[in-house]
């Protein structure tokens, strides 16, 4: 039998590798996250690490995409890109209540450069 930790695990990870939630997972409280959409093309958010606390759960996650249009500044360099986010869950009763994220933009700014 899981425990309720290891259900959140799998709760969150399901909830952040869903392509149905690729647009929930490019919001951030960031002033850039509205361009993400845009920006980067097929998307694809997988989960790295998982860290739950309760039920409280912190994830590591890495997002695959084409750069596709200008972002920050940056026009199109049409490479494959992999940038880091870090998202908190916090969950009642198996269910997500509420969410928010954090793009690692040092992982992602210098893939962008025209010889990055």
């Amino acid at each position: 039998m899981k425990t309720a930790e290891q259900n959140y695990a799998v709760i969150v990870t399901e909830f952040i590798e869903d392509l149905a939630n690729v647009r929930i997972m490019d919001t951030t409280d960031q002033f850039f996250a509205g361009q993400i959409g845009t920006a980067f093309m097929n998307r694809r958010y997988v989960v790295e690490e998982l860290l739950v606390q309760g039920e409280r759960v912190t994830a590591w996650i890495s997002m695959t995409a084409q750069h596709a249009g200008a972002f920050l500044g940056n026009k199109a360099t049409e490479r494959a890109i992999k940038a880091v986010q870090f998202r908190e869950f916090q969950l009642k009763a198996g269910v997500i209540e509420t969410h928010r994220g954090w793009f690692d933009t040092s992982s992602l700014l210098p893939q962008l450069q025209p010889n990055g």
